[in-house]
């Protein structure tokens, strides 16, 4: 039983976001790619991209007041932004 709960907890630990809701996506995410220098001091809104996702890579798109980007999410790494769409 022990084993069930800490991979459980590991599993949750590495991949959060499907269980955040979109408000909560939207700002977690927003957070994360301001750490990394990009411009997002009002996220908007944030989508699942089950099409641009890899095994292991979640992909989201991440509307900010300034732009929309693709985001995608990497265990333990960098996240990997494109700017696709500027205002």
């Amino acid at each position: 039983m022990k084993r069930a709960v800490v991979i459980v907890a590991l599993a949750s630990a590495a991949f959060p976001l499907p269980a955040l809701g979109q408000e909560s996506a939207k700002d977690v995410i927003a957070a994360h790619i301001r750490s990394q220098g990009y411009a997002c001091t009002t996220p908007k809104s944030a989508a699942r991209q089950p099409a641009a996702s890899r095994p292991g890579e979640q992909a989201w798109t991440l509307t900010c007041g300034e732009a929309t980007y693709l985001v995608r999410l990497i265990p333990d790494m960098a996240a990997d932004v494109s700017v696709i769409g500027s205002r």
